[in-house]
């Protein structure tokens, strides 16, 4: 898809109406637990801001669902920001109308402004034509810079850019890059490692990728159903056993297109889901009726890391096992810092995504090392399942 970038952009003098992603996480006394997501939108911030532009951002918080929330506020956010660019952040207590339009006349070239929740206002999530109006009222172009948010067809996501000339700002633009080399026009072969407790979560994505890709390794509780769906007793293990035919359906679907479907052969099994909880490692077929599976086994590590040595593309959505606690985290573990590896050396793209998967990435120290982790969620699995995000299509040149 060809998109306009900051590189097109005049921004001296112009009113910037940039949509960015600042729904962190905040501790008790208000102050901000992880900036990830303001880090990320700095430097498009910083780049318009240096080039002479009104900085106007648009953002929501939380869930308000159309109403004024004292503490869903981006009051707050707005220092945050400033530490994170690096210079004064003003703030208005409307996104619309007299508070919003008041704050916009009053800036020079260069200032950043941050306009209250666009959520207070039904007319965001409804994608309402007179909202999104109102909004590009105050600015003459648009940036898109929340790529976590371009899955949802709201007013400041996609009405605007229907509204004004539409740019990706720079979390945009590498997210893009970074998924068009995944999936859009990989280098071949590409795997994919699918992970998680259920399959019911993934069926669409599992759909999508054995059409695009060479392999797919499944791993985490997910595994436990496509081996059931095989005929192998898998103990007490977390399983849906409801979704066989749709495992089955997954896997005939694969060998249909020449995809290989890459499960575990042997598995770390305990009584008890704890950590340093008594373990072993059994074949899958030699699973004891009163445990469960809790962690892909060595030999499985082994064969997960040949494919992933065999690859010129990775795509990663999902940990192999109970990765939040020990001993099962070993497989996430290896294969995550063997791919690194491969990376490093410059003979793998390998392209990250989703919340577990990021932790687990984080906790194997590789998350920096990897070509590209999206901290997305919902906007990166909808990429991976193959839909049109209306935040993207909507900035198609």
């Amino acid at each position: 898809m060809s998109f306009r970038t900051l590189d097109d952009i005049d921004a001296a003098g112009k009113r910037i109406l940039v949509r960015v992603d600042l729904n962190v996480p905040l501790n008790d006394d208000g102050t901000i637990s992880d900036a990830t997501r303001i880090e990320r939108v700095a430097p498009t911030i910083r780049e318009l801001s240096e080039k002479g532009g009104k900085v106007i951002l648009l953002a929501h918080f939380g869930r308000p669902k159309g109403t004024v929330v004292k503490d869903m506020s981006l009051a707050p956010i707005a220092q945050g920001v400033a530490d994170a660019i690096g210079r004064e952040v003003a703030f208005a207590d409307d996104c619309i109308g007299p508070a919003a339009e008041k704050a916009v006349t009053a800036m020079k070239d260069g200032d950043v402004l941050l306009l209250e929740n666009t959520r207070f206002h039904a007319g965001e999530e409804k994608n309402d034509a007179d909202f999104a109006k109102a909004l590009a009222a105050n600015g003459d172009l648009y940036v898109n810079d929340a790529f976590s948010a371009a899955h949802r067809a709201h007013a400041s996501t996609e009405g605007l850019a229907r509204l004004l000339p539409s740019y990706a700002g720079r979390t945009m633009q590498e997210e893009l890059e970074a998924l068009e080399k995944g999936l859009g026009k990989p280098q071949k072969p590409v795997v994919a490692i699918v992970g998680g407790a259920k399959v019911s979560t993934k069926i669409d994505l599992l759909l999508n990728l054995v059409k695009k890709v060479d392999a797919v390794v499944i791993g985490g509780g997910m595994a436990n159903t496509f081996l059931a769906a095989r005929g192998t007793k898998v103990g007490k293990s977390l399983c849906e056993h409801d979704l066989a035919a749709t495992a089955k359906t997954i896997m005939t679907e694969a060998a249909t297109t020449g995809c290989a479907i890459i499960l575990p052969v042997d598995a770390v099994v305990a009584r008890e889901f704890k950590a340093g909880a008594a373990s072993e490692v059994v074949s899958v077929d030699q699973v004891p009726d009163d445990a469960m599976i809790l962690d892909a086994g060595p030999q499985t590590v082994e064969k997960v890391n040949e494919w992933i040595g065999r690859a010129n593309t990775l795509v990663w959505n999902g940990p192999l096992g109970a990765f939040e606690i020990e001993p099962f985290d070993k497989a996430t573990m290896a294969a995550a810092r063997f791919a690194a590896d491969e990376t490093k050396a410059g003979k793998l793209v390998s392209v990250a995504g989703g919340g577990d998967t990021v932790s687990a990435l984080n906790q194997a120290g590789v998350a920096s090392d990897f070509t590209y982790v999206s901290t997305a969620g919902g906007a990166f699995l909808e990429w991976m399942e193959g839909k049109e995000l209306p935040g993207v299509a909507a900035l198609a040149k």
